[in-house]
């Protein structure tokens, strides 16, 4: 019980002022908190499950007049042997959220349900069924079905498209009669009333019947949207018309009305055909995955899609394939083509117990991978998780533009019916003018541009993230990245590589380096860090066997401590040592040496005694320094952030060219030099990979994640740089820059058109059918501008 937060797929949205309309009422409830989508076609919803269901959502949403898609999920299922078998998993099937009926076939060992996506999903209900004892598969794959949903959008549209402009071509000609009635130009039966009638009536309800379904559903829910304007302006034209005709005048309107709907099906069409480009970064991200898997079950080799493989299953992998699922190798080695997720060029050697992520490549050698995450676990399907959220999230931006929205139909009627009294009233206009003017008001004032000019660059811009292996979790993360003026990186693993080696042993009195270093591994042997698995390595690597450690004990910041044999081992810092009262004078001169050259120094005492140090390298990332070059060329204060001593520290920082320094930073005082940098006034990116940077991550204004680190440090940061290359970050504050421009001329070219239409179409200056080509190609305009941020190179050129 407590906080849920679900994705609701909504038909029937066509402007701003739909999706604020829901927006609107749904925060309206107690304990909700929601977010619509339109270009997405999403309302994200979060409640307290004690106060609020699903179910309260869906229904207030269809109240308005929209419909809350649903999906159906045919399964083969095994193991039912009688009515109760079916019965039981219907029944249990049937209490998911979001699952609205489950209907199981005995005979057919067949089973259809019907559910809300972004609720509940396929492999929720295969996993519940599978607990209680039965196994589950989709009986066919709907994948692509699913994705053939907007192609189906796209040639309904075009059907429609062409098949008003049939009707209309005619009626347009006759628009010539208009503006030469002398010249004789057009067939006289072409001018017939009662044919002109004929062709505009399947153009106005059928054709058009779309609009008026949607005003119906619009003024019922208590709002008013473009299907609103459309359904009134052409509506008017229409109707007068046929009044026309039936008291024998020959100066019809019939023209204006087909036009107009014909030019806005035409805008739909390109908007539907320019909506699917701005979403294939999924579509390439979904292409990477791997369709079928290799698994050995019972001795036996099979061939079975990747949707079948389970936890723990063996698949083999052969040279040339893609890895299917997440795993480690439990047999044989290769070498494996990770560019899609680091984006490091060269394959990456692989041998027994490493890890491996599916949708790479093998390379060479043929392996038998462990599964460990399948289905929407692995690595590759949370990355895509990631980037369709983040598509559907709403920048801060779009809060202005939805109340905008919300004020703009009613304000357009309400400027179409001052246009026509204005006009038949006091200028003495003729019926005819003045309803000419209330249509072209109600045509150029239809808000659908307004709609789309935030979400459609918010979804190419998270998509032309992704490509480059930049995840954005949200679009108020994508706007806010380039209101920042410092970052602040981490040492470890961001800055180097994370992979020290051991460089320099310095035994003191009668050990040996090898004595020293056994002592050291063996109790380094018990701890995670990477300085110290680097001494671990070092002794593997020299073959040395390592001792048993009892009362381990690991003091973060300081280093560590333990029992071996009857003495007391003690390995780490300067202050590890003066805690115990140990003496390092002596020692201080080599040592600085070697710190001032940016190795870290580890100072090993046993029983009160400094008994030699070991001083380890981590080296740095080729691109660090041509990434903080970038940083400082953008006007950014660069700083790092470290626990290593202040010699050391700086010794790393000038080699990649940092002069700020944050040295000898406890793991739990990195937050706190994060808020107190943004007490100065600072807006703050923090980068780091490990646990210890979460906090800090969580605290700054942007925190970035490196990809290749943990998946704690992923969980709390706001970007993740999947590439782990330092020149991500000035990538993603440009890309963060470029959206935010493509979004502001969006929005100029999207009120621009209103703005300037709605005056002139006032008094009387513009035809319905131009008012009608302007609306329509708004939308284009806003779209089509959008996807140029699929072509920017993010490359930094200052």
């Amino acid at each position: 019980m407590g906080i849920k937060k679900i994705q609701l797929p909504v038909q029937g949205m066509t402007c701003a002022s739909c999706s604020s309309r829901i927006e609107k009422v749904l925060n309206k409830q107690e304990g909700v908190e929601a977010t619509v989508n339109l270009t997405m076609e999403k309302a994200t919803v979060q409640y307290d499950d004690e106060k609020y269901t699903m179910q309260d959502a869906v229904d207030k949403i269809e109240k308005l007049g929209f419909k809350v898609e649903e999906e159906k999920l045919d399964l083969a299922i095994e193991g039912m042997t009688c009515a109760a078998c079916s019965a039981r998993i219907e029944k249990v099937v049937s209490k998911l959220d979001g699952v609205h009926q489950a209907s199981v076939n005995l005979t057919m060992e067949r089973g259809n349900i019907t559910y809300t996506p972004g609720v509940v999903d396929e492999e929720t209900i295969i996993k519940r069924i599978e607990k209680i004892g039965f196994k589950a598969k989709p009986h066919q794959a709907d994948d692509e079905e699913k994705a053939n949903k907007k192609d189906e959008a796209v040639r309904k549209q075009k059907f429609l498209f062409l098949f008003s402009l049939a009707f209309s071509i005619p009626l347009f000609i006759t628009m010539i009669d208009h503006f030469y009635p002398e010249s004789m130009l057009l067939p006289h039966w072409l001018m017939n009333g009662y044919l002109q009638w004929a062709l505009a009536t399947p153009v106005q309800f059928y054709a058009g019947w779309q609009f008026y379904r949607g005003a119906y559903k619009s003024l019922r829910g208590g709002s008013a949207n473009m299907d609103v304007l459309v359904a009134m302006g052409t509506s008017a034209a229409y109707f007068y018309s046929v009044y026309l005709v039936l008291t024998g005048e020959v100066y019809l309107f019939f023209e204006t009305s087909a036009v107009i709907i014909t030019l806005i099906l035409l805008g739909k069409l390109l908007e539907a055909r320019a909506k699917g480009s701005t979403s294939e970064a999924i579509k390439k991200l979904i292409g990477l995955q791997a369709k079928k898997a290799m698994v050995i079950r019972q001795g036996e080799e099979m061939l079975i899609p990747i949707s079948d493989v389970l936890v723990d299953d063996l698949v083999r992998v052969k040279p040339g394939e893609k890895i299917p699922v997440d795993g480690i190798v439990s047999k044989g080695n290769s070498s494996v083509d990770e560019s899609m997720l680091t984006g490091e060029s060269l394959p990456v050697d692989k041998n027994e117990g490493d890890e491996v992520i599916g949708a790479t490549i093998n390379k060479h050698g043929s392996i038998i991978l462990k599964a460990t995450k399948v289905g929407k676990e692995t690595t590759l399907s949370q990355i895509i998780k990631v980037v369709e959220e983040a598509q559907g999230s709403k920048a801060p931006i779009q809060r202005m533009v939805d109340i905008i929205a919300g004020y703009f139909v009613p304000g357009a009627v309400f400027i179409a019916v001052v246009s026509f009294v204005g006009w038949y009233f006091f200028a003495g206009a003729s019926f005819q003018d003045a309803l000419i003017n209330f249509t072209a008001v109600l045509v150029i004032a239809c808000p659908c541009a307004l709609g789309l000019a935030t979400p459609t660059s918010i979804m190419v811009g998270t998509g032309k993230g992704a490509e480059n292996g930049i995840l954005y979790k949200g679009g108020e993360h994508l706007e806010r990245a380039h209101h920042t003026d410092t970052v602040v990186l981490d040492k470890t693993g961001t800055i180097t590589k994370g992979t020290p080696e051991v460089t320099n042993i310095v035994a003191l009195g009668s050990l040996s380096k090898e004595q020293l270093l056994q002592i050291a591994a063996s109790i380094e042997n018990y701890s995670e860090h990477p300085l110290g698995m680097a001494i671990v390595n070092k002794a593997k690597e020299d073959k040395l066997s390592l001792f048993e450690i009892n009362n381990f004990e690991a003091i973060p910041g300081h280093g560590l401590q333990g029992n071996y044999e009857k003495s007391t081992v003690l390995i780490g810092t300067r202050k590890l040592m003066a805690k115990h009262h140990i003496s390092i004078d002596e020692y201080e001169r080599d040592m600085a040496k070697l710190e001032s050259d940016g190795k870290t120094v580890m100072l090993v005492a046993q029983n009160d005694q400094l008994i030699g140090s070991i001083a380890v390298a981590d080296q740095v990332k080729e691109t660090s320094q041509a990434a903080v070059a970038e940083l400082k060329k953008m006007g950014y204060r660069v700083m790092m952030i470290t626990g290593d001593n202040e010699r050391t520290a700086k010794a790393i920082a000038q080699s990649v060219g940092i002069d700020d320094v944050l040295s000898e930073v406890l793991p739990e005082q990195k937050a706190d030099q994060v808020k107190k940098l943004q007490d100065e006034g600072r807006h703050v990116i923090m980068v780091g990979d490990g646990i210890n940077d979460a906090p800090a991550l969580a605290t700054a204004d942007i925190g970035m994640a490196i990809g290749t680190g943990t998946d704690v440090a992923m969980e709390a940061a706001d970007i993740t740089l999947m590439r782990g290359d330092l020149r991500s970050i000035p990538q993603a504050i440009r890309l963060s820059h470029l959206t935010m421009r493509n979004i502001k001329q969006n929005l100029f070219w999207a009120f621009i058109y209103n703005s300037i239409g709605l005056p002139i179409a006032a008094l009387g200056f513009l035809a319905p059918w131009i008012a009608g080509a302007a609306m329509a190609f708004s939308s284009v305009s806003v779209v089509s501008n959008a996807l140029r941020l699929k072509r920017v190179k993010l490359e930094n050129k200052y």
